[in-house]
């Protein structure tokens, strides 16, 4: 667009005292220019007309308040995305601006001075999910001083990094790491570690969130419980018949257990769906026989609720694996050799079913293995995105099994995605070691014959330019990461928003990508999209820094740009009730008419479209204002 014409044609413009033209407004010198026209020329309104508000109008109403102006006598006009990026006719385009600045000019003189509101901030954080990234988001606060509640829903924490055997590319010991953080969340006096916990209710406003937690029974007291484990042996299951889900279903377990060895809490729990006392009340009961001296076990627990208050909240629920069974083809559940990835990281650790053997069903070792990339990943089918880990644990794996089998080890692929430091080298150490690489998606896999011994897996060689067919032993499937289940219980429990491929919404993906639209709730980790451990560890800072930055103040300012009920007006007729998603807008039985807690309000508006009476209005959107900049749109852009 033709900038010259636009601020000659803005000088012209009726009430219009002085039209600048600036090439970096959002700059400290143009913020300036700002600041020292309203002084050297006693202006009352302000239009400054260039990017999206939602990138820099707290900019430009910050120049403005210090120019010494109320802030909300500024309006801001969107040159960029509504009009220059989404026009290729430069005449036209100007035209268009023309008419957005005329009818901003004629709108912001009914703008009115507003204040924002202050309210305080209560100095403690809830932390949900007790991964790695939770576990790093708690101690970081709690580091710092604050008061950390970390609920996780399993009876342990340490998510799916305790499952791992090693971690790339370094090949550290996944436990190594992991466990001493694990214990610091335990022994900190700054944490309070509820585990087996789910969250269940959710009220509130940003600074003073009233969090609802429900603490399922494990049947043992846990201030009592040793972690002696002496009522696992006593069990009278003497072999487990149970699958066991740390494992995933590759071992059992008995009713009574604890998930791996170095869980923490170090504490036993008891499983009603599969415990003999609480399916037919006849069990001996040996674990209350060896546990007699420190009582600990209780069959009539019962669950708790707790209500605590906090003044922000991190959520990291983490990831599931991609089902792999839901890509037929590949034989999973259907091959007894077919492996997900996960299950061989079990499998290659020391403390896993087989002790570090990576065997076949009947104990043999593989001769041959192949590894298939992007099973639930890069897939129109499945899932478009990638999973980003993949790549980089698909060579991990292959090193790993390599080293312990000795096994010939192909690695079906589409790209070899290896952007992180070091993970480059990583990559050409497992080609020097022999792994062999076939570019091409693998479309088939079958069996060799008339068993299911062997299997073949078919693809596309995009390098050599033909199909081949691998004999192998063993296929392991790279499966992506994928959202949670719950995650849209989750997301409308906590009231933030989701991504088309389901993970939760960052505020911005560059400017806030740990902020949601949910004032006082940060995202961490891979709830809010796949990423490996590093980069995880590395949002959870973030965000833990962004409840910190929000505490450590001490009061959250309120946009005044909220909705209010004329009371006078209101008839009662509750249609706004339902539709905000906010859940801002209460009803008065006493009165019969409803009120709107602006500090819940975030100004969407919709309770101000839907009101029949009219009784609702919104500061910053009156209908006057509304109505005069129409009127600014449909005149003719000849006139001033």
């Amino acid at each position: 667009m033709d900038v010259d014409a636009l601020t000659a044609y803005a000088a012209c413009l009726r009430g219009v005292a002085i039209a600048r033209e600036y090439k970096y407004m959002c700059s400290d010198p143009g913020q300036e220019l700002i600041r020292q026209d309203i002084r050297d020329h006693g202006l009352d309104r302000i239009v400054v007309a260039a990017c999206s508000p939602h990138l820099h109008e707290k900019t430009f109403r910050q120049a403005v308040s210090e120019g010494g102006l109320n802030p909300y006598y500024f309006h801001m006009v969107n040159l960029r995305e509504q009009d220059s990026w989404v026009h290729a006719d430069r005449q036209a385009a100007t035209g268009k601006a023309m008419d957005l600045i005329r009818a901003a000019v004629r709108r912001v003189k009914l703008h009115v001075p507003l204040e924002s509101r202050q309210v305080p901030i209560h100095n403690e954080v809830l932390v949900v999910g007790g991964g790695i990234a939770g576990i790093d988001a708690a101690l970081t606060l709690a580091n710092a001083g604050k008061h950390v509640y970390l609920v996780e829903r399993e009876p342990t924490i340490g998510g799916h990094m305790a499952q791992f055997d090693k971690t790339f590319p370094t090949l550290d010991c996944a436990a190594c790491i992991l466990t001493p953080k694990m214990t610091a969340v335990k022994a900190h006096r700054n944490i309070t570690l509820w585990t087996y916990s789910e969250v269940r209710q959710v009220d509130g406003y940003v600074g003073n969130y009233s969090v609802t937690v429900r603490r399922k029974p494990r049947y043992v007291i846990e201030n009592l419980c040793v972690g002696c484990m002496e009522c696992i042996q006593a069990c009278v299951f003497k072999q487990g018949k149970v699958p066991d889900a740390f494992n995933l279903g590759l071992s059992k377990r008995k009713p009574i257990y604890i998930p791996f060895p170095q869980a923490v809490p170090q504490v036993v729990v008891i499983d009603p769906e599969t415990c003999i006392e609480f399916k037919s009340g006849k069990c001996k009961k040996t674990c209350i026989e060896v546990c007699a001296d420190r009582n600990a076990i209780d069959f009539k627990q019962q669950e708790e609720i707790r209500t605590i208050q906090v003044g922000a909240i991190i959520l990291a629920t983490g990831f599931e694996v991609f089902d792999a069974a839901r890509i037929p083809y590949y034989g999973y559940g259907l091959y007894p050799n077919v492996y997900t990835a996960l299950e061989i990281e079990r499998m290659v650790n020391a403390s896993g079913p087989t002790a570090g053997d990576v065997v076949l069903r009947d104990g043999r070792k593989p001769a041959a293995v192949g590894i298939v990339h992007c099973v639930g990943s890069r897939d129109h089918h499945t899932n478009r995105y990638c999973s980003r880990v993949c790549c980089m644990y698909s060579l991990k794996l292959a090193h790993l099994i390599k080293e312990k089998t000795g096994a010939e080890v192909y690695n079906f692929y589409i790209d070899i995605r290896a952007p992180g430091k070091a993970f480059e080298e990583f990559y050409n150490r497992v080609a020097e070691e022999g792994v062999v690489f076939i570019r091409g998606k693998a479309a088939d896999i079958y069996p060799a014959g008339s068993g299911h011994d062997r299997l073949i897996v078919q693809a596309e060689d995009t390098l050599l330019g033909m199909i081949r067919k691998i004999r192998v032993d063993m296929v392991v499937l790279s499966a992506g990461l994928e959202p949670r289940a719950d995650a849209n219980d989750v997301r409308r429990l906590f009231n933030i928003g989701c991504s088309g491929d389901g993970f939760f919404l960052e505020r911005h993906p560059k400017l806030a990508p740990v902020n949601t639209f949910a004032d006082g709730i940060f995202v961490a980790g891979c709830c809010q999209g796949p990423k490996d451990i590093p980069d995880t560890v590395a949002q959870s800072g973030a965000a833990a820094a962004q409840a910190l930055a929000l505490i450590d103040a001490g009061v959250f300012e309120l946009e005044p740009n909220t909705a209010h009920v004329l009371e006078d007006i209101c008839s009662g007729c509750k249609t706004c009730v339902p539709l905000c998603p906010y859940q801002a807008i209460s009803y008065g039985q006493a009165e019969k008419k409803a009120s709107i807690n602006e500090v819940l309000c975030k100004g969407c508006g919709t309770c101000v479209a839907a009101c029949p009476s009219g009784s609702i209005r919104q500061n910053l959107f009156e209908d006057e204002q509304i109505f005069e900049e129409i009127e600014g749109i449909l005149t003719y852009a000849g006139s001033v």
